[in-house]
C-alpha cells in the first residue's frame, strides 16, 4: 500500500523556547553551583519589586552564535518611540518600561517567528504563547517571577545558567488548553508535538521548554524551573498575565484547533453512528437476530409441514378407489390412464401391449417442433455425417482466425476496474489535473519471533550497518533500457532538492553511512525518534522531518525501540501515460531491483537471521503474468482425467476380448478436442472485433466448457446406446436426439443465458470472462449436436463393422462386437439398476420424503442466515501464486504497517474571489466557518473507528493564510521593488557557506507582503490571492518559516485557469487509518464517500475523495445489489426459457425454486468456508445457475413425460436419466474439479476448487435426491397419453 510521506520544514522550533533571556555558558566557562539571587549592579543588594530586571542586556556569545544575557539586576528602563512601538507590535501586554534591550528583543523576535506559523491560525493560543516569553524578556516587573539559580562565566563575563520562573498553574493550564488542539496541517498532526514534544498537560510542556540543551541541540540554552508557590519571605509574585480561551470571541480560533468551543460544539455534526449488527443472547449463546428469525420461520414451517404430511398421509390411507377413469384430449386423440396399484410400476414399453393403443407424449407447441426437428436432423445427419462434420468443423475454424490478433490483458487497472466507473473517473480527474500517485518500492526487514512469539528489537547496530550495506547494493542497481542505464536517483521523489524522498531511518544519517559513528550511532537513533521534528540532525537528506513510524514497524503506542521490523520506501515519480519513456524506464529498475532482493538481499538478510520481504509498482502485474504459468500442469491433468473419465464412461462394460472395439476411447478425444475448438473460436471471435483476453480465460473456461459438454456428450452417446438395436443408424440417431435433444437444448440455452449474464457485471476481467464464456458453450452446444452426432454416427458403425478403436483402419474378425453390444443394452447398468431398486424405492417412503424436505428446507434457511457472515473483497495473496514473493510482503504489511494510506478531499472549481464566501467554506484557521471542509475532516478525524480518517488535513489553503498573514513576518516578504523576499535563512539573504548562518544586507530592507489593512477580515483580496500564490507553492519551507508550499503541496493546486478565480483542482491531504483487512478498505471508502457527499450537499461545493486503492475497491460498496441483480436475471432467464420449451408454468416453477435454493446454499458453504464476495464469486454464482440446470432439467423432462403416478413416474425418470446424471454430469465435472486443489494458485483453490466442488455436490444432492422427492410429492402432471393406434408401425418414444 501507499506509504506516508513528509515534505516540511526541517527547522528546530525547540529554540525560541530560549528567545527571552537565550545565553549559556561556552565550553571551558566557569560554572557557579551556588544559588545566585538578584543582585543590583550598583549596590549588590538583593531586589524583588516592581520596575525591577533580573536579567538586562547581552553579556557574550557562544561558538554556536547564541547570544548569553547579564545575570545582574537593574531598574527597569524607558525604551525610545521606535523600540517602544516594536515591543508592542509583539507583546501587546508590556507598556511604559521594559527589561530588555533593542537586541534582546531583536533575539526575541528572531526567535519565536519560528513558532508563529504554527500558532497563527489560533490567534488566542498564538497571544498566550507570546505573553509567556514577552513576559520573560521584557517584562519591567520581571524580578518579581524571575530568579537567577546558577551563573557561568564566558570568557570573562557572566552569564545566566539557570533561572526559577514563578508562574501561576492558571496561566499554564489557560495557555495549554487553547493551543492543544491547533493542527500543523503540512505534518498532518498538531503543532504542540512540535513545540512541545506532544506534551500532555502544561506541566510537560513546561518541563519540554525548561529543559537545557547543550551545544548545537535545539532547546533553552540553560534551564528554566517552573514553579508555582513563591516563598513567603522572598517577596516575589508569580507571574498571572491574563490567557484568552481559544474559544474567545475577540481571538477566537477555528473549530479544528478549538473543538470544544461553545460555537463549535454547538455547531458540531454528529458523527456516523457505528453500525452495530442485531443480536440476541440466549442463555450463554449470542445469536444475529437474522438468525433467530430464521430459526423461528424454519419451526413454524416444519410445523406446518409436519402437520399437513401426517393428515395427508391419514387421508390417503382411507378406503377409496384408486382407479380414476379415462378422458379425452381437446385436440381429438383419445388419452386413457392405465389404472395402476401403488406399488406397480408399468413401463412406457408395456402399454404396447394393449391392442390399438400406443404410448405417446402430448408436449407443448415448442417442445413439438423441437422434436420434430431433431427427428428430421437426426436422420439426415445420421446419412450425412461427413458434411456435417466438415462443414460445422471449417465454420469454427474460420472463427479460430480470429486468434492472430490475439492480446493478452495484464495491467490490473484494466483488469479490475470498469471504464465507466466513479472511481476510475476521479483517479482519471485528479492525475491528470494535479498529479499521478507516486509508484512503490519497499523493503521490510523484520526479526524472527521467538518460541514465546516475542519478536526482538531490530534497532540494533548490526541491523543498521546491514541497512547501510543494502542501501549500498540499491544504489548501485543500473538497469539497461533502450541502451541507457538507469539508477535510482533517475526516477527517484525529489520534492525539496536533488535527494530522494526514501523512507528509512538511515535518513537520520543523511544516508551517508560515516555520519553513524560520528552522529552518536544507535544513541543517536534514539534520540531522533524523540526530537525528528526539532533536531537539526535527525532531519533527513531531502530536507523533511521522517516520521518514524513511517520507517518502523512492530511497535506499540510510540515505543519505536521495541520496533521489530524496518520498512524502507523508494517513492518512484509516476506518470500518467502507462507506456511513456518515463513509465517504461521506472518498470526497467523495478525489474531490476526485484531481481537483486531475490539473488543477493534474501540471502544476506536470511544469513543474519532475519527475514525480508520485497515489492515494487509492478510486482502484481508481473506475477499475473507469471501465474499463466504457473499452474500449467495442473490444468493440463485436469484435462486428462477428464479425457479419460470420458473415455470410460462413453465406453460399454464389455468383455475384456471385445473391449477394443466397444471403447470410445476415439470418440472421447474427438470430444474433446471439439471442446477445445469452441474455446478457441470463442477467443478468435472477440479478438478478432478488438477484444482482449485475459490469463483466467485461458486457464479456466477451456476447463469449465470441457465440464459442461462433456455432460451433453454423455447423455447423447448413452441415449443412443439405449434404442434398440434392430433399428438401423438413422433410427437410433433420430430417437436419441429426440428424447434427449429438448432437455440438452433447454440446458444449454440455460447456460449461455445465465454466463451470458456476467457480461453485465462491471468489472473488465469478469465482464470479458463470461462473454468468452457464453459464446464458448453455445459454440460447444452447436458442436456437439451437429460434429459430435455425426463423430457418434461414425464410431457406431466402425463398432459395427469391428473395427478397432483408436485404429479405425484396422478391421478384426469374429463375432459383431455390435450385435453382443446389442444384446448388451437390453441390460440395464449397474447404476440404473441402484436407481430403480435401492435409491428410488428408499425416496418413495414417506417418512423419507417428509425428512428430506425438512432437511433441505433447513439447510436452505441456515444459507440464508449464514449471507450475512459474508465480507465483500478479494484477498490480493489468494490472486498471486502461493510460492510469490509477494505472499510474504502482503502478510508482513498488515502485521506492521502503522499508517493507512493517504486520503485526498478533492475540490473542484474552488471559486476563491472576494466575492465568494468559498474561502471560508474550506479553511480551517482563525475566522473560517464552524463547518467548513478542513473543520469537520478534524472533527472526523476524533471518530476514527468509524470515520476511517486518521487526522486532520494537511492544508495548503490554511497555510497559504498563514504564510501570507503579517503576524508570520518571516514568511511572505518582498523587495522594495515588489519581488519575492525570501526568509532570513535563506539564500541570498543567508550567507552561509555550510556553518551558521550570517545575516546578509541584501534582505535588510525586506517587508511583510501585506499589512492589516491591506486584508480584508484577514483574507486577501482576488488580485492578492492570484499574485501570492504562486510565490507559496514555490517558497522552500525553512527555519523561519515553516508554512511554505514548495515540496509540501506541489501537485495538490492546479494552477492551470486560476487567473478568472476559480481553482479547478485542489486537495487536502489527510490519512486512513491502518487498514487490515479487506472490510475495512471497503468500509473506509464507504465512509469517505459519505462524508463528501455530506459536505458537498452542506457548502454547495463540488468534493470527492480520493484514495488509489479506490478504484479497485469501488466494486464492493455495492457488490450485493450487483450480485443479487445479476442473479436474479440469470434465474430469471432460465424460467422463461423453461416456460417457453415446456409451456407448463408448474415445471418451470419446480426449477426455479431447486436452482435458487442451489444459489442460496452455495451462498451459505461460501461464509461457512469464509469466501468472500466479489466479482470472481458472483461470476461463480451466477454461472453454477446454468450448470445447475442440467441437474434439474434431465429429471424434471423425464418425469414430465413418463406415465403412472407420480412415485412411479419419479421411479421411471431416475432409471431413464439419474444414471446419466449421476456419471455423465456429476462424476464428470466432479472428476475435473478434483485436480484443481493442487493448483499453486490459491485463487483456484478458492473460487474454482472450493466452489465448484460444493456446486457439484449440491447440484448432485438437489438433482438425485431432493428434486424427485419434490416431484413425487407436488410434481406436474404427466403428458404421458394413450393415443389409438392409426396405423401399423413401430413404437417410438414420442408421436404427435
Amino acid at each position: 500500500m501507499a506509504r506516508k510521506m513528509r515534505f516540511s520544514s526541517l527547522s528546530v522550533f525547540a529554540v525560541f523556547f530560549a528567545a527571552a533571556a537565550a545565553a549559556v555558558a561556552v565550553v571551558n566557562s566557569e560554572r557557579s553551583d551556588t544559588r545566585f539571587l538578584l543582585t543590583d549592579d550598583s549596590t549588590g543588594g538583593q531586589k524583588h519589586s516592581e520596575e525591577y530586571c533580573a536579567m538586562y542586556n547581552i553579556c557574550g556569545a557562544r561558538s554556536d552564535g547564541k547570544v548569553l544575557n547579564c545575570p545582574l539586576g537593574s531598574p527597569s528602563v524607558t525604551p525610545d518611540e521606535l523600540l517602544s512601538e516594536k515591543i508592542q507590535s509583539l507583546c501587546p501586554t508590556i507598556t511604559g518600561n521594559v527589561c530588555c534591550t533593542e537586541a534582546q528583543f531583536n533575539t526575541l523576535r528572531t526567535q519565536v517567528q519560528q513558532a508563529i506559523p504554527f500558532l497563527v491560525g489560533c490567534p488566542a493560543c498564538l497571544r498566550n504563547f507570546l505573553n509567556l516569553f514577552c513576559e520573560l524578556t521584557c517584562s519591567p516587573n520581571q524580578s518579581q517571577f524571575i530568579n537567577v539559580t546558577s551563573i557561568s562565566k564566558a570568557k570573562g563575563n557572566l552569564t545566566v545558567d539557570g533561572i526559577d520562573f514563578y508562574i501561576t498553574d492558571t496561566f499554564g493550564e489557560g495557555m495549554f488548553e487553547s493551543c492543544k488542539e491547533v493542527k500543523f496541517g503540512t505534518m498532518n498532526t498538531r503543532a504542540i508535538e512540535f513545540i512541545g514534544a506532544g506534551a500532555k498537560n502544561f506541566r510537560e510542556w513546561y518541563a519540554f521548554i525548561g529543559r537545557r540543551a547543550g551545544l548545537g541541540v535545539p532547546g533553552s540554552p540553560y534551564s528554566i524551573n517552573f514553579l508555582s508557590g513563591v516563598p513567603e519571605s522572598s517577596g516575589m509574585k508569580p507571574m498571572n498575565v491574563s490567557t484568552y480561551s481559544c474559544g474567545d470571541t475577540s481571538l477566537g480560533c477555528s473549530c479544528g484547533d478549538c473543538p470544544n468551543s461553545a460555537v463549535c460544539s454547538s455547531s458540531a455534526s454528529p458523527a456516523p453512528p457505528k453500525k452495530s449488527s442485531c443480536s440476541v443472547r440466549i442463555g450463554s449463546i449470542k445469536a444475529k437476530c437474522v438468525e433467530v428469525a430464521v430459526a423461528i420461520l424454519y419451526v413454524v414451517l416444519v410445523s406446518v409441514f409436519l402437520g399437513w404430511g401426517f393428515f395427508y398421509k391419514k387421508r390417503k390411507t382411507s378406503p377409496v378407489s384408486r382407479t380414476k377413469p379415462l378422458v379425452n384430449v381437446p385436440n381429438g386423440g383419445i388419452i386413457r390412464r392405465v389404472n395402476s396399484r401403488k406399488d406397480e410400476n408399468i413401463p412406457m414399453q408395456m402399454l404396447e401391449d394393449v391392442p390399438q393403443i400406443t404410448n405417446g407424449v402430448q408436449l407443448s407447441i415448442v417442445q413439438g417442433y423441437m422434436s420434430k426437428f431433431y427427428r428430421r436432423y437426426g436422420t439426415w445427419v445420421a446419412r450425412n455425417p461427413v458434411l456435417v462434420l466438415c462443414s460445422s468443423v471449417g465454420i469454427v475454424l474460420v472463427l479460430c482466425l480470429g486468434l492472430v490478433r490475439f492480446q493478452v490483458e495484464t495491467r490490473p487497472e484494466k483488469l479490475w476496474v470498469g471504464p465507466g466507473s466513479r472511481a476510475a473517473k476521479e483517479k482519471q480527474f485528479f492525475d491528470t489535473h494535479l498529479s499521478p500517485f507516486y509508484r512503490i518500492e519497499q523493503l521490510i526487514i523484520a526479526t524472527i519471533p521467538d518460541t514465546h512469539g516475542k519478536a526482538p528489537s531490530i534497532v540494533t547496530d548490526s541491523s543498521i550497518n546491514l541497512l547501510f550495506d543494502i542501501q549500498k547494493k540499491v544504489d548501485a542497481i543500473r538497469a539497461n533500457y533502450s541502451g541507457s542505464m538507469v539508477s535510482l536517483t533517475d526516477i527517484c521523489l525529489k520534492p525539496l532538492g536533488n535527494d530522494c524522498a526514501t523512507q528509512s531511518i538511515l535518513q537520520y544519517f543523511k544516508m551517508d553511512p560515516q555520519n553513524y559513528d560520528s552522529f552518536g550511532g544507535l544513541d543517536h537513533v534514539e534520540y531522533c525518534f524523540q526530537h525528528y521534528t526539532s533536531a537539526e540532525t535527525c532531519s533527513s537528506a531531502f530536507k523533511a522531518p521522517l516520521e518514524p513510524s513511517t520507517a518502523l514497524g512492530g511497535f506499540s503506542g510510540n515505543n519505536y525501540l521495541e520496533a521489530s521490523a524496518f520498512i524502507v520506501t523508494y517513492p518512484v515519480n509516476n506518470e500518467i501515460d502507462k507506456e511513456g519513456n518515463g513509465t517504461k524506464r521506472a518498470v526497467a529498475w523495478e525489474k531490476a531491483f526485484i531481481q537483486l532482493a531475490k539473488d543477493e538481499l534474501l540471502p544476506l538478510v536470511q544469513s543474519r537471521n532475519l527475514t525480508l520481504s520485497f515489492s515494487s509498482e509492478s510486482s502484481v502485474e508481473e506475477e499475473l503474468k507469471r501465474e499463466s504459468t504457473a499452474d500449467a500442469i495442473t490444468i493440463l491433468i485436469s484435462y486428462l482425467v477428464m479425457f479419460a473419465y470420458i473415455s470410460l464412461t462413453l465406453g460399454d462394460t464389455s468383455r475384456l476380448s471385445t473391449c477394443y472395439i466397444s471403447s470410445k476411447v476415439l470418440l472421447g478425444l474427438s470430444g474433446v478436442m471439439l471442446v477445445m475448438l469452441s474455446v478457441l473460436a470463442s477467443v478468435g471471435f472477440f479478438s478478432a472485433v478488438g477484444m482482449k483476453s485475459t490469463l483466467i480465460i485461458m486457464e479456466v473456461i477451456p476447463f469449465l466448457v470441457l465440464a459442461v459438454g462433456v455432460d451433453n456428450m454423455c447423455i447423447l452417446v448413452h441415449a443412443v446406446k439405449r434404442q434398440q438395436v434392430e433399428l438401423p443408424i438413422e433410427g437410433r440417431i433420430s430417437n436419441a436426439l429426440v428424447e434427449v435433444g429438448p432437455s440438452i437444448t433447454l440446458a444449454s440455452l440455460s447456460e449461455v443465458l445465465a454466463f451470458a449474464v456476467g457480461s453485465f457485471i462491471p468489472m473488465p476481467a469478469c465482464r470479458v470472462f463470461s462473454m468468452f464464456a457464453a459464446l464458448a458453450v453455445l459454440l460447444d452446444f452447436l458442436l456437439q449436436v451437429t460434429a459430435f452426432v455425426a463423430l457418434i454416427v461414425f464410431d457406431f458403425l466402425r463398432a459395427e463393422g469391428n473395427r478397432v478403436d483408436c485404429f479405425p483402419c484396422v478391421k478384426v474378425s469374429g463375432s459383431n462386437g455390435d450385435s453382443e453390444q446389442g444384446s448388451h443394452q437390453q441390460k440395464p447398468g449397474l447404476l440404473a439398476r441402484y436407481m430403480k431398486e435401492i435409491h428410488a424405492p428408499i425416496l418413495n417412503i414417506w417418512g423419507v420424503k417428509l425428512l428430506v424436505i425438512c432437511a433441505f428446507g433447513a439447510f436452505t434457511l441456515a444459507s440464508i442466515a449464514l449471507c450475512s457472515r459474508i465480507e465483500p473483497g478479494l484477498e490480493q495473496q489468494i490472486v498471486l501464486p502461493r510460492d510469490s514473493y509477494l505472499q510474504g510482503y502482503f502478510n508482513n504489511i498488515s502485521e506492521y504497517l502503522k499508517i493507512g494510506p493517504p486520503l485526498y478531499f478533492v475540490v473542484q472549481n474552488y471559486n476563491f474571489s472576494s466575492e465568494s464566501r468559498q474561502t471560508n467554506q474550506l479553511c480551517s484557521i482563525s475566522r473560517c466557518d464552524s463547518n467548513s471542509l478542513l473543520n469537520e475532516i478534524a472533527r472526523a478525524s476524533l471518530v476514527p473507528e468509524s470515520s476511517y480518517i486518521a487526522k486532520p488535513a494537511a492544508s495548503w489553503l490554511d497555510d497559504f493564510l498563514v504564510w501570507l498573514s503579517p503576524e508570520a513576518f518571516g514568511c511572505c516578504r518582498k523587495f522594495a521593488n515588489g519581488g519575492y523576499c525570501p526568509p532570513d535563512d535563506q539564500p541570498p539573504c543567508c550567507s552561509s557557506t555550510g556553518g551558521s548562518c550570517g545575516l546578509s544586507s541584501v534582505c535588510q530592507d525586506c517587508t511583510t507582503c501585506f499589512r492589516h489593512s491591506d486584508l480584508q477580515n484577514d483574507r486577501p483580496s482576488t488580485s492578492q490571492f492570484k499574485e501570492k500564490l504562486p510565490w507559496f507553492l514555490s517558497a522552500l519551507p525553512s527555519a523561519d518559516c515553516a508554512k511554505a508550499g514548495n515540496g509540501t503541496y506541489t501537485g495538490n493546486v492546479e494552477l492551470k485557469g486560476f487567473e478568472d478565480g476559480i481553482i479547478h483542482a485542489s486537495a487536502f491531504r489527510t490519512y486512513h487509518t491502518p487498514l487490515n483487512k479487506q472490510a475495512d478498505y471497503v468500509n473506509s471508502m464507504r465512509a469517505a464517500r459519505e462524508f463528501s457527499s455530506r459536505m458537498s450537499e452542506s457548502l454547495q461545493i463540488e468534493i470527492f475523495p480520493y484514495a488509489v486503492y479506490y478504484t479497485f475497491f469501488e466494486q464492493y460498496l455495492n457488490i450485493w445489489k450487483t450480485a443479487m441483480i445479476n442473479l436474479a436475471i440469470a434465474i430469471g432467464a432460465v424460467f422463461v426459457v423453461c416456460l417457453v420449451i415446456t409451456c407448463s408454468f408448474w415445471t418451470s416453477a419446480i426449477i426455479l425454486l431447486v436452482l435458487t435454493m442451489i444459489v442460496v446454499d452455495l451462498l451459505g458453504i461460501m461464509a461457512l468456508l469464509n469466501i468472500q464476495l466479489n466479482a470472481l464469486s458472483v461470476v461463480n454464482l451466477v454461472m453454477s445457475v446454468g450448470i445447475a440446470v442440467e441437474f434439474c432439467v434431465h429429471i424434471t423432462h423425464a418425469f414430465l413425460v413418463t406415465s403412472g403416478d407420480r412415485n412411479q413416474r419419479m421411479k421411471e425418470a431416475l432409471t431413464t436419466m439419474g444414471a446419466s446424471v449421476f456419471s455423465g454430469i456429476t462424476l464428470t465435472k466432479l472428476v475435473g474439479v478434483l485436480v484443481l486443489c493442487f493448483s499453486r494458485t490459491e485463487v483456484f483453490v478458492v473460487y474454482y476448487f472450493k466452489m465448484y466442488l460444493a456446486l457439484v455436490l449440491l447440484g448432485f444432492l438437489h438433482g438425485l435426491v431432493f428434486l424427485p422427492v419434490l416431484l413425487s410429492m407436488f410434481g406436474p402432471p404427466s403428458r404421458c397419453v394413450l393415443i389409438e393406434k392409426q396405423e401399423d408401425r413401430p413404437s417410438t418414444s414420442s408421436q404427435f
